[in-house]
């Protein structure tokens, strides 16, 4: 009766050695639940900042406000008759 037993809990342990320590073991499933999790967030981000890259083409290619923002802050242009002032804060030391 005891080789029984002892038989018996052998093959319950050969049996869930695949379950916790195997191939498909259930720490290999959390671990890949967690990089499926943390490249879920990264694609999130990813497809934020893509809505916002295609709204700037769509408003470059369409309007000419954006165009013209564009030109003043990065080109420094003016309009015609338009006078530009320049403020300077000088540090008081």
């Amino acid at each position: 009766m005891k080789i029984l037993t002892l038989i018996l809990i052998a093959l319950i342990a050969l049996v869930q050695y695949p379950l916790w320590l195997g191939k498909g073991s259930w720490l290999k499933v959390w671990e890949i639940d967690q990089q499926v999790t943390r490249q879920h967030e990264i694609n999130r981000k990813l497809q934020m900042r893509n809505a916002a890259l295609d709204a700037e083409v769509r408003d470059l290619k369409q309007g000419h406000e954006a165009i013209e923002e564009r030109a003043r802050n990065e080109l420094g242009m003016i309009k015609q008759n338009e006078i530009f002032f320049h403020i300077v804060n000088e540090k008081n030391d």
